[in-house]
């Protein structure tokens, strides 16, 4: 008998001398096992500290990222795989301590090609096991023991790496019980592979046989879901459970499907799927804005929808009050609002900035923004429902990110992030840090540089340390002043439902978020950012008709342009791929359009009477924009 997409796994416990190589007495774990037992000949034990509870340690795919069923805990121990104590000697650099020993101890992990360790994400009661990246040099004694690894406490599970181990569960000895026939297929089996037996069985009940050859009911006639089963009726009662049970696998293998798939978008497609037909039956989530209220009143509205504790994965409804829109069109609205809102900052004046920007600092390189007034309004949870609600929906997404912050996010260790200069928002503390790049510094820089390090509770500079002390600082401007709203960010992710998949699939997590050259810019974005001539405006004498021309076909351009394209005349209005609270047209002389970026303003030459020759001229400005050409 073989176990389909088999995974082994094993139990390392870590005390602070663990993988010293001495012989040590195993400790009984205080966990529900696969098999507490270890071997007697040699005492093997793996030492170390004392997991947390744990009830299930085996999972039966080889891509399967959950910790195994109760049932597959004892099938394993009857195979003889299960959990195991071991302990290693030998050179702490040599990967073939391990190796040696695990193929000693589980002979049958010769037959996987290889193994990979795992350990369980997030809490202690998480069911997800996330990947120990290997080493190039193999796993070592001294890669287990590195700190950097987290290892510490966590549960360590082991899996072949390229194919199924063998997993005779019958001929084990272990098998205990009586032989009792299946309901089902009437097929023999022992007590104890029964629930086993169960969960492939596809034979036809023996009552449904016996029907059929007496003439009765044929497999069309089967007993409605709607109606009560009587306890009497011995066919009922056997037909109604095999049903259930179908249905629970097959659901099963529904929701799990999106794991498998290799392509990240089309795996987060079936997930985001499977998670709205899911809560298709849920209370509505409706949400409402009047286009003819004030900019402020409008993101109060959408503020206090994110706010509230609703479950986020149930249909969305949304009404544009003032306006005849209705449909998919008027959902894209309010999530490209969301959206364009968070990129860009609210005009709601929330930390006594003027604006208020959730995210600061350059392209690919932006982080939560350290406002102890933002922080106490929770409003990083909100951006993290925003977000996760728009993913879910398939809307736009918030760009530009620091890599290092997504890193922390999704339960990256702080340490191990990769920080540069250009993630430090604040220009000021910048220039403090960059000083420590220099070969010698001068008195008062050096007590500039101090003065901010014990601001920060870290030592002053002196030569010894000044490399040192730049990362310290560099880590602390970065993550260390965020991490707070970094926690509320994951708090809104996961208010959302969609925190199995961006843990599960990291592949998926550029998906939502892209950095800024894969900005995806829609119509809407651009449109509502627009001011637009007016009768008493400064510009140039020309007539009203002439202004409705070149304006209209500036609007019918930016609503045909594709998302890159309008990404190039947002670099050409501006200099780069970031929208500005304001977007200005102005109708002016010339030949071919202009702009001045430092007003945010396109100059939009009059003359033209067609269409075809607008767009034509209006193309060969934003292509002529990267030698400078209209840019003033």
């Amino acid at each position: 008998m073989s176990l389909s997409c088999f995974v082994l796994y094993l139990l390392f416990q870590t005390h602070d001398n663990h993988f010293t190589g001495e012989k040590s007495v195993p400790t009984p774990l205080s966990c529900t096992s696969v098999l507490q037992t270890w071997t007697k000949d040699t005492g093997d034990s793996l030492q170390g500290i004392r997991p947390e509870p744990i009830d299930q340690l085996v999972v039966r795919k080889p891509k399967a990222d959950k910790v195994p069923s109760v049932q597959l805990k004892a099938d394993l121990h009857t195979s003889g795989l299960g959990e195991h104590k071991v302990t290693f000697s030998g050179n702490d650099s040599d990967p073939m301590v391990i190796t040696n020993k695990l193929m000693e101890v589980f002979p049958k992990l010769q037959e996987g090609g290889g193994f990979e360790f795992l350990k369980i994400a997030g809490s202690t009661r998480s069911r997800n096991l996330a990947l120990l990246q290997c080493p190039s040099t193999g796993y070592t004694l001294a890669y287990l023991k590195d700190p950097a690894s987290m290892i510490g406490q966590a549960t360590i599970f082991i899996r072949p790496l390229q194919q199924d181990l063998p997993f005779d569960c019958e001929s084990s000895s272990s098998a205990s019980g009586p032989v009792i026939p299946c309901i089902t297929c009437q097929k023999e089996v022992p007590f104890s592979e029964m629930k086993l037996h169960r969960l492939s069985c596809n034979g036809t009940p023996m009552q449904e046989s016996e029907k059929e050859q007496e003439g009765g009911q044929s497999d069309s006639e089967t007993v409605s879901d709607s109606v009560p089963v009587r306890p009497g009726t011995s066919a009922e009662s056997a037909e109604v459970p095999a049903v259930m049970v179908n249905e629970e696998l097959d659901s099963k293998e529904a929701d799990s499907e999106w794991k498998l798939i290799e392509e990240p978008s089309q795996a987060a497609k079936v997930f985001k799927e499977n998670l709205l037909k899911e809560h298709a039956s849920g209370t509505p989530l409706r949400m409402k804005m009047d286009v003819r209220d004030s900019e402020e009143d409008r993101e109060r509205e959408l503020l206090l929808f994110y706010k509230q504790q609703q479950e986020w994965a149930c249909p969305l409804h949304c009404t544009l009050v003032g306006d005849a829109a209705v449909g998919e069109g008027v959902m894209r609205y309010f999530l490209t609002t969301v959206i364009s809102k968070l990129q860009f900052g609210f005009s709601l004046d929330l930390g006594g900035m003027g604006r208020t920007l959730l995210f600061e600092g350059e392209p690919d390189h932006l982080v939560p923004a350290a406002s102890e007034a933002l922080i106490e309004s929770n409003l990083f949870r909100v951006a993290g429902r925003m977000l996760a609600h728009s993913f879910l929906h398939d809307g736009p997404h918030v760009t530009g990110l620091s890599p290092a912050v997504i890193h922390v996010l999704f339960n990256g260790d702080p340490e191990m992030a990769t920080v540069v200069t250009e993630d430090c928002p604040d220009l000021h503390i910048r220039s403090i840090i960059k000083l420590l790049e220099q070969e010698e510094l001068t008195p008062e820089q050096k007590d500039t540089v101090s003065d901010l390090s014990m601001s920060w509770d870290l030592p002053a500079v002196t030569k010894t340390n000044r490399r040192w002390l730049h990362n310290k600082l560099l880590l602390h401007a970065v993550i260390g002043r965020t991490m707070r709203q970094i926690k509320q960010l994951r708090k809104g992710l996961k208010d959302v439902m969609v925190w199995p998949l961006l843990t599960s699939r990291p592949d998926v997590v550029p998906l939502i978020f892209p950095k800024m050259a894969e900005m995806q810019f829609t119509p809407q974005m651009l449109l509502q950012k627009i001011t637009w001539p007016v009768e008493d405006s400064d510009d140039e004498d020309f007539d009203l008709e002439s202004t409705c021309r070149v304006t209209g076909f500036l609007r019918l351009f930016i609503e045909t342009a594709s998302s890159g394209t309008l990404a190039q005349l947002l670099t050409f209005w501006v200099g780069w791929e970031m929208l500005p609270p304001k977007l200005r047209v102005e109708i002016s002389g010339g030949t071919l359009p202009t702009s001045s970026t430092c007003f945010e303003t396109l100059k939009l030459p009059a003359h033209f009477k067609t269409y075809m020759d607008f767009e034509e001229a209006l193309v060969s400005a934003i292509n002529s924009a990267q030698t400078g050409f209209g840019l003033v």
